[in-house]
């Protein structure tokens, strides 16, 4: 036959190197390479300096974006450097894989996700599309690290460029698997307990092309297991295609998932393959370049041709001599750069020892098993945080690809490439923490675009509230890229062009489809934040609406908050609040009108509702810069407070709100206090009164001496058999105070009720004396009689 196959793995430096060599040998007039045939016209651009991996072909949908998969590619991947090869020689490339299009068909049922078996690669199902707000765990680099036991070729999954995918949205259904996992079975033969090892020792570290055993060991393995239907299909379009091209060239290489050779090289009739693939469906599908990470190259990220150690890997395909001892150097320079002292003798002995477990362990070479063994002895002094720091930067490593910027992309893309070249904002694998002053022009603007994106389900900033008191005008956030925000960006498209549109369109789309008042007011919330000056009118009118049709006052007291903020930060953020008062006042008339009747025959859950909801509202009222607002407020709990049965949980709240706000005095508020703390009052009624005036802090406590008198008696005065009742609600209140506060309480309690003179005449010595021998037991000595001496 004219062509010639070269089964591989993915993701593997010894693969790469001798695809690269067999391609010198013998060149060839065509490429086929295992990939989606879509993205055929986007090889070009493997030879621009500008595509620096590791990137990923993203494919789409174009009637349905959320149907998106990645096919990744490292520097190390051998499909990558047969693709450079080629393109640098003008040789013609082409992707031979079933059509993506089959994929993305209405009604096709949801594909394999990638699964053991292929030794190539497989393409990774794109997450499916986030929600509107933010998800606070997107931190890729705080990972779970290779253990010591890790092997080279850490490889989970072993097909290349395939569309083994779900759909988004159902990348979590249970998925069939490939029947067989050849490495396993080849290890196993071999004696062998790690594939992953064997893979290493017979592949990666021999250094010449083993294709030839390789396509044969396949054809035994695959003689004697189930075939995977879907491998049936992509292998019957695969054989078309390369029948297509023997009748125009002589020269033909072949890089495929080595699990495929067999089939490559069967002799099946035509007619077969044309039946299977006949009358088949197809949608409409779009591709691009994207960046990609090392970190989403890993395999704990789900996708399952990945691999634990690309960080590794890359260091084994880009460094020639002295691979070992430069890993060393570079996990010296890791430790260093965080303070932890490591000299040239530390590398010098943790590389002498690495080689010597490779030879006790008849290995050709130290693999990463050994190099992490050794630095974790010699160079981390076995401490665990060291360990996982080098696992982080080195192992998995913290490297984002790039693209060109005319790389072909949706509008949506070009404008937040373009915002953030203007705002110095580039994007990055590692966690990054920014600090915004919005009186500043640049942080400002920054601060919008990053609002933006998250109301486009783009969370490349998280909130972070690391500081406080740092004034209405400081912002701080922690920023990750994560590849999978390039599919919500083309999702995100179907708004707008540019990142302002596609903002304002889905938040006036949102305000259409809220279902509570609550949903809206945090809609004009992030009008503000966004600054999406034209979503405002959609966004008020459905305030008005939703407001008046709304009549439930704890609906009404958790729209204010947001309103309040809007109005108070408006002239930070320099957007136009005009409007919003109006509605603001509204609301707080109908809660004071509404509250009176609410507060009626509540039980201890609508209580706690109830006393969130005056919170909320309170805050909200401090905002305000209406002062007959504040008082209209004030008037309504303060009549409030003193209605007869009202829950102890919001009249205690009640009583503490008056009291910051300087409406009480401590006397009245003492007077107060003793009402529920009197004999005969429940003692359930009682605590839920002390824990809605102490909830939020207990300095109260600490320096007003006649309430923590007053609270102190009233605790050692609860009957025993109604203690345990109470003593829930009590754990809940002080257990919410700081640990200083706790302490001081006590200490103030203890001090109160200890003997004036501090001598030990007071002290019972027997009862003190009955604790030692178990004080003595828990030590592991028997005390002695001067010890236990008073």
């Amino acid at each position: 036959m004219p062509e010639r196959i070269y089964g591989v793995r993915h993701h593997g430096p010894g693969s790469a190197r001798a695809v690269v060599r067999e391609l010198e040998a013998h060149p060839p007039d065509v490429l086929l390479i295992e990939g989606p045939p879509e993205a055929d016209d986007l090889v070009r651009w493997a030879a621009d300096g500008g595509l620096e991996p590791p990137v990923a072909l993203l494919g789409y949908g174009l009637d349905d974006p959320g149907k998106a998969a990645f096919w990744p590619f490292a520097v190390f991947s051998p499909e990558w450097q047969a693709i450079r090869w080629a393109v640098r020689r003008g040789v013609r490339v082409r992707f031979f894989d079933l059509p993506y299009a089959y994929r993305v068909a209405p009604g096709t049922p949801a594909v394999p996700a990638p699964t053991a078996g292929d030794l190539g690669g497989a393409a990774l199902p794109a997450v499916p599309a986030a929600t509107d707000t933010a998800d606070a765990d997107t931190n890729t680099t705080d990972t779970d690290t290779a253990d010591a036991d890790t092997t080279d070729a850490d490889t989970a999954d072993t097909d290349t460029a395939v569309p083994d995918v779900a759909e988004s949205g159902r990348a979590g259904d249970p998925q069939p698997a490939r029947p067989v996992d050849p490495i396993r079975e080849l290890a196993a033969a071999a004696g062998y307990d790690d594939p992953e090892r064997w893979w290493e020792d017979v592949v990666e570290h021999r250094g010449v092309p083993v294709f030839e055993a390789i396509a044969e060991a396949m054809t035994a393995i695959r003689d004697t297991s189930p075939e995977d239907p879907d491998d049936l299909l992509r292998e019957a379009y695969m054989r078309s295609v390369l029948r297509e091209e023997r009748r125009r060239h002589e020269e033909i290489a072949v890089v495929c998932g080595a699990w495929h050779v067999p089939a490559l090289t069967r002799k099946v009739p035509v007619k077969d393959d044309t039946a299977l693939l006949k009358g088949r469906p197809k949608g409409k599908v779009a591709f691009t370049w994207v960046p990609w990470t090392y970190g989403r190259l890993a395999s704990w990220s789900g996708y399952g041709a990945g691999v634990r150690s690309p960080g590794w890997y890359h260091h084994l395909f880009t460094t020639g001599d002295d691979v070992v001892v430069r890993w060393l150097v570079d996990a010296a320079g890791v430790l260093r750069a965080e303070g932890v002292p490591t000299s040239s003798a530390h590398v010098i002995e943790a590389a002498r020892l690495a080689e010597a477990l490779a030879t006790l362990r008849g290995r050709p070479l130290a693999g990463l098993a050994e190099v992490t063994e050794a630095a974790d002895a010699v160079m981390c002094d076995g401490e665990p945080l060291r360990s996982e720091l080098i696992a982080r930067r080195l192992v998995i490593g913290e490297r984002l690809g790039a693209v060109p910027d005319d790389m072909p992309a949706v509008p949506l893309v070009r404008d937040l490439t373009a915002q953030q070249r203007s705002l110095r904002l580039k994007p990055a694998a590692t966690e990054r923490d920014l600090d915004l002053d919005l009186r500043q022009e640049n942080d400002l603007r920054r601060s919008r675009l990053l609002h933006r994106l998250g109301v486009l389900a783009v969370p490349w900033g998280q909130r972070a509230t690391t500081r406080r008191g740092a004034g209405t005008f400081r912002e701080e956030w922690r920023l990750v890229w994560q590849p999978e925000f390039a599919v919500r960006l083309v999702e995100g498209s179907m708004w707008g062009t540019t990142v302002a549109s596609a903002a304002t369109a889905r938040v006036a789309r949102r305000a259409l489809e809220a279902a509570t008042l609550a949903e809206v007011t945090e809609l004009v919330e992030v009008c503000l934040l966004a600054d999406l000056a034209e979503a405002y009118p959609p966004v008020l009118a459905a305030l008005d609406t939703r407001a008046a049709l709304d009549a439930d006052v704890h609906h009404l007291m958790a729209a204010i908050p947001a309103l309040a903020r809007t109005l108070r930060y408006g002239d930070v953020r320099k957007t136009d609040v005009t409007g919003l008062a109006t509605v603001t006042a509204s609301l707080l008339d109908r809660v004071c009108a509404a509250l009176p009747s609410a507060a009626g025959s509540l039980s201890d859950e609508a209580a706690r509702q109830l006393r969130d909801g005056m919170d909320g509202v309170h805050r909200a009222v401090g905002l305000l810069a209406d002062e007959s607002l504040r008082e209209r407020w004030l008037a309504t709990i303060g009549s409030l407070a003193t209605r007869p049965g009202l829950h102890g949980l919001p009249a205690g709240r009640l009583t503490r709100l008056l009291l910051d706000a300087g409406r009480l005095d401590g006397a009245e508020v003492r007077r107060r206090l003793r009402l529920p703390l009197t004999v005969g009052t429940p003692p359930a009624h009682a605590a839920a009164w002390v824990e809605g005036f102490l909830s939020g802090g207990g300095l109260l406590l600490v320096h007003d001496e006649s309430l923590l008198s007053l609270v102190d008696d009233w605790l050692a005065d609860i009957p025993a058999d109604a203690f345990d009742s109470v003593l829930p609600l009590l754990r809940r209140t002080f257990g919410g105070f700081d640990a200083g506060e706790r302490r001081a309480i006590g200490e103030r309690v203890a001090g109160g009720r200890a003997e004036p003179t501090g001598t030990a005449a007071a002290i019972d010595a027997n009862r003190a004396a009955a604790p030692l021998p178990t004080l003595g037991a828990l030590l592991g000595r028997r005390l002695t009689s001067d010890e236990t001496a008073w």
